[in-house]
């Protein structure tokens, strides 16, 4: 009998303690997979098949969070994560790749943006300088009127005058 008790408790000690470890272990379905930063590395680099012009992180349907949850898991199972993105955009298509490719067209695609902003800033200031230019030429001064020119101005003016006043 004391074997028994001895046996029972040993079995308590051995097992309790790995009951939680176990649990921490096994994922429970529905819940989210745990973030790896290979995983979180490729999702930050895709665009959302699911909405539309949104990033792939930030897309709030169930079928975005499925999938990330995919890429997750092939993270956790070893996958780097320029092997991910290239099975999504194996699976769904090049147009959901968020960042350019880091080959020579890369650097191309990255450059060109600043460079027409600079080049769209100049032309801006290049322009405006012509329009001041412009503006500080001095017109042209206007001729004296001889006196029948004033004579005529002056009786146009009267029944222009005498066409606005209104009789009561």
């Amino acid at each position: 009998m004391v074997n028994r008790v001895w046996a029972i408790a040993a079995l308590l000690f051995a097992v309790v303690p790995a009951l939680p470890a176990q649990a921490q272990g096994l994922p429970i379905p529905g819940d989210p997979i745990q973030a790896h930063p290979e995983g979180d590395a490729a999702i930050s680099r895709l665009k959302s098949p699911y909405c539309p012009g949104l990033m792939l992180e930030v897309c709030p349907t169930p079928q975005a969070k499925m999938l990330r949850d995919s890429l997750q898991a092939l993270a956790h199972g070893g996958m780097p994560s320029d092997s991910i993105v290239s099975w999504m955009l194996g699976a769904y298509g090049e147009e959901y790749r968020a960042v350019p490719r880091a080959r020579g067209s890369g650097l191309f695609a990255w450059l060109m943006p600043p460079f027409a902003l600079l080049v769209g800033l100049v032309g801006v200031v290049l322009v405006l300088r012509r329009f001041r230019t412009l503006r500080e030429v001095e017109p042209k001064p206007a001729k004296a009127l001889s006196p029948e020119e004033e004579s005529v101005l002056d009786q146009a003016l009267r029944e222009l005058k005498a066409a606005e006043e209104m009789p009561f």
